[in-house]
């Protein structure tokens, strides 16, 4: 699952990203972004941080200054903003492929079959989730009613 802290990334990027869609986007203040994501604020202030250092975003000082996308939704990688925010996204320790580390228990990796079962679940989630981008979300409404129903 992930976080609550990432679910309120996803809301601002997404809250950001509807403005840079707008026929004439202009900077949105954190209280902005917070009003149109539904984010607490006091969250918001430390997550758009991360978000501008990993150049995500940028913040825009002045009267009219604010937060906005400096890439395109179609170049931000929600793995990579899951990685960002939650960290590894690997089921196992010993499948992360940015936090590799030999499981503690584990005898011999080769033969594990534990190691073997989720290496298989998670090739097919990293299928997916690499090649979901900001993007995808902002219209991910059709795909969306599928899988609940609607």
């Amino acid at each position: 699952m992930i976080t609550q802290k990432m679910k309120y990334a996803l809301k601002a990027m997404l809250a950001l990203a509807d403005e840079a869609a707008a026929e004439a986007p202009s900077p949105l203040t954190i209280e902005n972004v917070a009003k149109r994501s539904g984010t607490p604020k006091r969250f918001l202030e430390h997550i758009l941080l991360e978000l501008r250092n990993a150049g995500l975003i940028s913040s825009i000082r002045g009267r009219s200054g604010g937060y906005v996308l400096i890439k395109p939704p179609s170049e931000i990688s929600i793995s990579e903003l899951l990685r960002l925010i939650d960290g590894p996204i690997a089921p196992l320790p010993c499948l992360s492929r940015r936090a590799y580390q030999r499981c503690e228990d584990c005898v011999d990796e080769d033969s594990c079959r534990i190691r073997k079962a989720f290496a298989e679940i998670f090739w097919s989630y990293l299928l997916l989730i690499d090649s979901l981008t900001l993007a995808d979300m902002l219209r991910s409404d059709k795909v969306a009613g599928m899988v609940y129903g609607a």
